[in-house]
């Protein structure tokens, strides 16, 4: 059976579009709710949201979903999607429910969901929810309906989480600090996150007003980051994206460093620290500097397909700790149990306050290799895989890069697309063989 409605990070879409709207909302809390009673008589979930005017309206209809199965609900308010995840473990909850659509602008929005452990669920949790929603609805007795209460104090706990993976020796003090939280769920606890340990903050992005989520700000617009930075004289800039499990930063010069920089920073910094790190997990867009300045370490790099979702399960498999995206998605699994922008921000920052070098010099000797992605929009049923000249150029390309570069095509899981993407050391032969091969399928 496959998923009909979960994609590879909950349910997600347009608002007031199926299936982001308040009837199949609720058909789907009280659906997760009759999963959860199969294993548990009385389960409780929390729920946290970002900022987005719609999670109102979504948070009432998950209430009443999960009420009218007989669970009782915990609500959050506003809370980065990794709080929600932390909560739900620290408070023995049976379920963390997120009402977010990340980075998407603020017309879209999505549900997903945390196990009690705060990890995400298996592809099976999913296909039992499915079945759950293709019956009859069950709805329990007046005298078993589920309650529900606010937890006040939810965003001081998570601020207290994360300043405790925070070395107790070092401190903030010295630095000034531009936060930008993309007017999302980290508004309100990013800035005293870094205020609290000692930083001089200057806060961008921290107005939501329902509409301005991610617009022109945050980790997938970090120029505003990059100006407030140079503007304000600032020593680091941390961009977050609008549930805050992004990360993109800046230093004192105004250079932004990606995930795959971040990704190998961290794990030189645990080498430095004489701490083991038999190897890392990144992606299949992991830029191949990364993969092998790390091998020059000592330290395997093993690609998953992108996503942090299946990132998460490569490293679970290997019992390994590091992990992450070029689009700034890093995992540290012995600091939280998923991707979180404010944690893996404070490990870079005590990385540098550690050592006493700034990102640039942590980062000497490693050199992105530059990356050319064209997206090419196949024709309706266009067989590209079966085209001979595409085989040919793909072939002449391998051979051309060797060793000193790499080609990657995917097409895409959503459009009619082909992705093309070379690495290669000189940045006008990627784009070459990057071209040669889109001509074909363009044809």
């Amino acid at each position: 059976m496959s998923r009909k409605y979960f994609g590879t990070d909950g349910i997600r879409g347009t608002v007031g579009r199926a299936p982001i709207t308040p009837d199949f909302v609720l058909r789907l809390a009280h659906a997760v709710g009759r999963v959860l009673k199969k294993s548990e008589a009385r389960p409780t979930v929390l729920i946290g949201k970002d900022t987005r005017i719609s999670g109102y309206m979504l948070e009432s209809a998950l209430e009443s979903g999960f009420n009218s199965a007989g669970v009782d609900v915990v609500l959050l308010g506003p809370l980065p999607t990794p709080g929600v995840a932390y909560l739900t473990r620290a408070q023995r909850a049976s379920l963390g429910v997120v009402i977010s659509a990340s980075h998407n602008p603020f017309a879209d929005n999505g549900i997903k969901f945390f196990s009690s452990q705060g990890s995400k669920l298996p592809d099976a949790w999913e296909l039992a929810v499915e079945q759950a929603l293709a019956e009859e609805p069950d709805w329990v007795d007046s005298a078993s309906l589920g309650k529900t209460r606010r937890l006040d104090d939810a965003a001081g706990r998570y601020i207290e989480f994360c300043k405790s993976t925070f070395a107790n020796d070092l401190t903030l003090k010295g630095l000034r600090i531009v936060v930008d939280a993309a007017h999302g769920a980290a508004y309100q606890v990013a800035p005293k996150v870094f205020h609290e340990l000692g930083a001089d903050v200057v806060a961008i992005g921290c107005s939501p007003d329902g509409l301005n989520i991610n617009h022109e700000v945050g980790a997938t617009h970090p120029q505003a980051l990059v100006e407030a930075v140079k503007t304000h004289q600032a020593d680091f800039g941390v961009a977050l994206d609008g549930d805050a499990d992004r990360l993109q930063l800046v230093d004192a010069s105004g250079r932004l460093y990606n995930g795959d920089e971040l990704l190998y920073l961290l794990t030189v910094a645990r080498l430095g620290c004489a701490q083991p790190v038999p190897g890392v997990v990144g992606t299949l867009m992991t830029n191949m500097a990364v993969e092998q300045a790390l091998k020059a370490r000592g330290v395997q790099l093993v690609r998953a397909q992108v996503g942090d979702r299946y990132v998460l399960e490569e490293l679970e498999k290997r019992h390994w700790l590091l992990g992450g995206e070029g689009s700034g998605h890093l995992l540290a699994l012995d600091k939280h149990t998923t991707g979180d922008g404010l944690i893996s921000a404070l490990q870079v920052l005590q990385a540098c306050v550690r050592s006493g070098k700034s990102l640039a010099e942590l980062l000497v000797g490693l050199t992105l290799f530059p990356q050319c992605l064209i997206n090419v929009r196949l024709k309706s049923g266009q067989d590209w895989q079966a085209s001979v000249q595409f085989a040919s150029a793909v072939q002449a390309v391998e051979i051309e890069l060797g060793s000193n570069g790499r080609l990657l095509i995917r097409a895409s899981g959503t459009e009619p697309l082909l992705r093309v993407m070379v690495e290669a050391r000189d940045a006008g032969q990627a784009r070459a063989c990057a071209q040669r091969i889109a001509d074909t399928v363009g044809a």
